[in-house]
């Protein structure tokens, strides 16, 4: 099949190279020259496991080729996706903006029946307003068809992710498009689930909305652990183990960040607040979230009698393991109340330190994680990088001032730890 797809960040770039590697004639689209030189040349412009071997077999095959045109890409293909990006705006609403620039360029550009996907995160209605839009460029109804096909990618595992997803969602008003969009994932062999397009706009919301309301109940119960003396690990294992509940996204830790939940949960609740329903409940799943690392930091100040002065080594960067995505990452909040209290930082990791420069340059980046401990009053781990769950501690001890480490994941044995003389913290427990 004969496919373009218009932006070239993780899920657009991503969606495109999996598709060419199944053998289908793939473009992607993008206006920034620079990033289209990267991808042509075999190195992709954002970090992901296995993507550079999927670009560079793509591209010898010839499956794959990425343009800056979009009229171009559009009369050449016969399905389209969007795949830009929907930052919330100032009012936490999704900004659209991109979404319209590119139906209205698709619009232009349809010579023969297309089917638009929308496969960028984007409120209800979205469909409609796309369909509109495509309308308003003189498009005929019969010559194009839009569908929603949200995507549910995890950055680290988002290769993976397309190729093995729990499910497809194909939103459409027509039988012939979603037949379409069945039979360029039928290689998949995934469950599909046809809807209207409305439905198919809300699982995406209502899905991640979900799962970060889980993280925040897991995480506020941490709280309760911290103050009774109570393990989360083990409540939350008798908690995950009803099969009803089950035991993922039931891992207490700093909160949720990244490029997904912090918007569609916020894109939830202006949906919602849009159609005249106050979504209470998401706005407490916000509030705890945005807690749950300060109230970190605060156990951490007290621990070492304030802030001031100290250094305060840190281990991760990235908002999650194997990705460079810096994107409402923990780290950022940490950085900013160490050095809004008087501390300095030290910090390392794998691949996210470059992005973090750019925000923070008064931090000291480390080439290993041991030289993070140099001359540190305390060390926290941010990020499980799995290069970190085997360190020394005893060499680390050695390059420290104090010997005392706030696991922010629940990565090590507190027996280990406390064995080579640190003192361990950690979430929901002391």
């Amino acid at each position: 099949m004969k496919i373009a797809v218009v932006g070239t960040g993780y899920v657009g770039l991503v969606t495109g190279l999996v598709l060419a590697d199944l053998g289908n004639q793939v473009i992607c689209v993008d206006k920034d020259q620079n990033k289209l030189d990267m991808i042509l040349s075999g190195t992709p412009p954002i970090f992901e496991p296995g993507l550079e071997e999927v670009l560079k077999r793509t591209l010898k095959s010839g499956h794959f080729t990425a343009i800056n045109s979009i009229k171009d890409a559009v009369q050449a293909s016969e399905v389209v996706f969007i795949a830009v990006g929907t930052p919330p705006g100032e009012d936490g609403h999704p900004d659209l903006t991109a979404v319209r620039i590119v139906a209205a360029e698709i619009g232009k550009s349809i010579t023969k029946h297309t089917v638009v996907v929308n496969k960028s995160t984007v409120p209800v209605g979205s469909g409609d307003m796309v369909e509109l839009i495509i309308r308003e460029q003189g498009v005929p109804a019969e010559l194009y068809d839009v569908v929603s096909n949200p995507e549910f990618l995890r950055e680290g595992s988002a290769i993976q992710d397309t190729l093995r997803p729990d499910r497809i969602v194909i939103g459409a008003k027509r039988r012939e498009a979603a037949l379409k969009l069945m039979d360029l994932y039928a290689p998949l062999q995934s469950q599909i689930i046809v809807t209207d397009l409305n439905s198919a706009e809300l699982i995406k919301y209502g899905a991640n909305s979900f799962l970060a309301m889980k993280i925040s109940f897991i995480n506020a119960l941490s709280r309760v652990c911290e103050m009774c003396d109570a393990n989360i690990v083990d409540v939350a294992q008798g908690i995950g183990s009803d099969s009803r509940i089950g035991s993922q996204f039931l891992n207490a830790g700093l909160g949720w960040g990244g490029s997904c939940f912090p918007k569609d949960v916020q894109g939830m609740v202006k949906t919602a607040e849009g159609l005249g329903y106050d979504f209470d409940l998401l706005k407490e799943v916000i509030q705890i979230n945005d807690e749950q690392t300060i109230n970190f930091i605060n156990r951490i100040e007290s621990h070492l009698s304030g802030l001031n002065g100290k250094t305060v080594g840190l281990l991760g960067l990235a908002f999650k393991p194997n990705t460079d995505d810096i994107r409402d990452a923990k780290s950022l909040i940490i950085i900013e109340e160490i050095l809004k209290r008087g501390g300095t930082v030290r910090a390392y990791d794998p691949v996210a330190a470059d992005n973090l420069k750019e925000v923070f340059g008064e931090v000291t980046y480390c080439s290993t994680a041991y030289d993070v401990a140099e001359g540190a009053h305390a060390v926290i781990m941010v990020t499980e990088w799995n290069e970190f769950k085997n360190l020394d501690f005893e060499r680390l001890g050695a390059l420290a001032k104090g010997k005392v480490l706030f696991d922010g994941r629940r990565v090590y044995n507190r027996r280990q730890v406390e064995g080579s003389g640190w003192e361990y913290h950690t979430i929901g427990s002391r």
